[in-house]
């Protein structure tokens, strides 16, 4: 009777989940949908959606996510199955893991990069990601 089906990324588009300037979190993000973060987040971030890190907003710890837009500051492992895009106000240390890399100039790129295709089943339903190289 109560039994919700979890809507699919398709059902999500245009809905965005936002944490706003001043807001502190302290633990884990899954999300299914896309997300913009303008303030802090200590914790891991797990999306099949896109996040978009503001100007302001600061993630510390590993992020898993379909495509990301970095404005802010970023420190630990990020996994991004698609497209990253660093923007030229950006500070990112650690380790990025991703299919395509866009980076402005002007940004502070302190990480070591790894491009590599990643497997259509990219994120499985336990929240681990299986990153496999697409032999095509």
């Amino acid at each position: 009777m109560f039994d919700k089906k979890p809507k699919s990324y398709t059902d999500l588009l245009g809905k965005t989940n936002r944490i706003v300037e001043g807001t502190i979190i302290k633990g884990d993000i899954i999300s299914q949908a896309d997300f913009r973060l303008d303030g802090e987040l200590t914790g891991n971030f797990q999306s099949k959606g896109k996040i978009v890190i503001g100007p302001q907003g600061s993630v510390y710890g590993d992020i898993i996510c379909r495509n990301a837009d970095i404005e802010g500051r970023y420190h630990g492992k990020i996994t991004v199955i698609e497209v990253l895009n660093v923007k030229h106000k950006a500070v990112i240390h650690g380790e990025v893991i991703c299919g395509k890399l866009s980076v402005e100039p002007g940004a502070e790129f302190s990480a070591s990069c790894t491009m590599k295709t990643i497997s259509k089943n990219n994120i499985a339903n336990d929240g681990q990601q299986k990153s496999e190289e697409a032999n095509q």
